[in-house]
């Protein structure tokens, strides 16, 4: 079956491209209410689409399941440096442009190609494998009796707001161990930057924090990931190190958030899943077919004038892949009901996500404790009035209202009553600043210790 054949052969209501031979927006609430139906007319256009990223910010978007793929695997012909993007470079895309800080060059491994692209992401990938698959369990299911101790007791509560958002942010705390005043700066920087308050600030804050923590580790090593990445044989410098962290905290973060609220909403709004452990892995499956957290993303850019799926394209040219459009071409109907897991949510290729494991062990960890402690949950407001994130990059709901019959806190096992020894030790060595402590990761430190 062709994915062409049942595309519109006009955009969807309300596309401000309709009738006018523009490029397709993907941005505004109309984009965010109804994707699918943007993506099933940009296949007609072939395997790719002529899109703005943001008023004014051209892009080339990937749609077809294929020539995703080989765009994603060809790392000769398609580069991920983003100081090639030509339109930047020449001045018609303003550096202010609201995209522009998710796609300009930083020296980290997703920005990099050959050589320094291998260096880069060895160290990642090394320093993750390290993490033992026990402490991740231990320490998500210690930040999810923490969220829902504090809000068990209302019976209602908004389950992205306060705890599929919140819940990536501590378990990475956690595993890069930071200590309390820098873990508080950490939440509110990655947690301003993608609410869009005062992003610029956030973004120094969070910047100057991961910085502060690069300073630490190298006087105080301790059993975690961004020790073993600062003594990784890549010998990382002090600038590569906090690019490094702060990608791994911000794109892990804002993907694996988006991921465990769209699998709860599935879940709630699927009357085919039970609450029971049992469909969790089902369901995460089919959100990531579905509804990736990262909906279109890696930005390539062609290393020199070629032709591409159909279409002729400059270097520099800017190249985004739709995960969602991809995964959801009806060539690939057959995949899905087989139950494959070869949607391309984690990306494929040399650039795929490195930490696709440890974020699924943590979303099925975080999804089980949370439907254990509170099995009658389900939504407070009707599906219908649920409204998603505007933004052409990631696909996650505004809120998720929910109720539930009131429980108390869980009640923790003795040894698990104390955070890891790294993060206790740094606490206490940073004893003259109390006026940061009423931070949210200091809450949580001071929790698990009472």
């Amino acid at each position: 079956m062709d994915a062409r054949s049942s595309a519109p052969v006009t955009p969807p209501p309300g596309c401000p491209a309709h009738g006018s031979g523009a490029r397709v927006p993907l941005y505004g609430p109309e984009f965010a209410a109804d994707p699918h139906a943007y993506y099933s007319y940009l296949r007609s256009y072939g395997p790719t689409a002529p899109v703005e990223l943001a008023p004014g910010v051209e892009a080339t978007l990937v749609t077809d399941y294929s020539a995703a793929l080989n765009l994603l695997q060809d790392s000769a012909s398609f580069r991920k440096d983003a100081r090639r993007w030509r339109a930047f470079n020449e001045g018609h895309v303003a550096p202010d442009s609201p995209v522009v800080p998710l796609l300009a060059y930083r020296p980290n491994c997703m920005f990099s190609d050959g050589a320094e692209h291998l260096r880069l992401r060895q160290a990642v990938t090394d320093s993750m494998a390290r993490v033992d698959p026990r402490r991740l369990a231990r320490s998500t299911e210690q930040v999810s009796d923490y969220l829902i101790s504090q809000f068990g007791y209302r019976g209602s509560t908004d389950l992205l707001g306060n705890y599929a958002r919140q819940l990536p942010l501590f378990v990475f705390n956690e595993l890069f161990g930071c200590p309390a005043d820098i873990g508080d700066r950490v939440l509110f920087g990655i947690s301003g930057m993608f609410d869009g308050i005062n992003a610029e600030n956030a973004a120094a804050v969070l910047f100057g924090a991961v910085g502060e923590l690069v300073a630490l580790k190298r006087t105080r090593p301790g059993d975690d990931v961004a020790s073993w990445l600062m003594q990784h044989q890549a010998k990382l410098t002090d600038d590569e190190m906090v690019h490094q962290l702060a990608l791994l905290l911000a794109a892990g973060t804002e993907a694996l958030g988006n991921l465990i609220g769209n699998t709860l909403h599935r879940l709630l709004t699927h009357d085919a899943y039970a609450h029971t452990g049992g469909l969790i892995d089902e369901a995460i499956d089919d959100t990531l077919w579905e509804n990736p957290p990262m909906s279109n993303l890696a930005p390539h850019y062609p290393a020199h004038d070629l032709e591409f799926a159909g279409q002729q394209l400059r270097a520099g040219d800017l190249l985004l892949v739709s995960f969602a459009a991809a995964n959801n071409s009806p060539t690939l109907a057959a995949e899905r009901q087989a139950g494959s897991r070869a949607h391309l949510a984690w990306g494929a290729g040399p650039h795929a996500c490195p930490s696709k494991d440890p974020a699924r062990q943590i979303s099925v960890t975080a999804i089980e404790n949370l439907l254990n402690q509170l099995p009658d949950v389900q939504l407070a407001v009707p599906e219908e009035s649920l409204t998603w994130r505007p933004g052409p990059f990631s696909r996650g709901l505004v809120a998720l209202p929910t109720r539930f019959t009131p429980v108390e806190p869980a009640r923790r096992p003795a040894q698990q009553a104390r955070p890891e020894p790294s993060v206790r030790t740094e606490q206490a060595a940073q004893p003259n600043r109390p006026s940061e402590r009423a931070g949210r990761w200091s809450q949580f430190l001071n929790w698990l210790t009472k």
